[in-house]
């Protein structure tokens, strides 16, 4: 099954501790089904010193959830999302207002 979900877009958490929470995509694993979506699903990780990050210590970073728990956000609202040919082009296409996507 493949990923509706591309990097960039605004999504909306449907299910979790972060539910009802809104963000923009940072990065999607399309093996494990999973996304990164900015300020949700945040966690603490200690890190070592090194050439980035000279002082080390506590950084909070996001973690990822499941692509099923997330819904893509168009005009505000939630909407799923589908595939479909224009021309010899397969595109994005919004299930409820029936528009193309990028």
């Amino acid at each position: 099954m493949s990923v509706k979900i591309r990097k960039g877009d605004t999504v909306r958490v449907i299910a979790g501790k972060d539910k009802d929470k809104e963000g923009k995509v940072l990065s999607v694993d399309v093996q494990k089904r999973k996304v990164i979506v900015e300020g949700v699903n945040m966690i603490t990780k200690s890190v070592k010193p090194n050439a980035a990050n000279q002082q080390g210590g506590i950084v909070n970073k996001e973690a990822p959830i499941d692509v099923s728990n997330v819904m893509y956000v168009e005009d505000g609202k939630v909407t799923r999302l589908g595939y479909t040919f224009d021309g010899d082009k397969k595109v994005r296409v919004s299930k409820k207002s029936g528009k193309t996507i990028d």
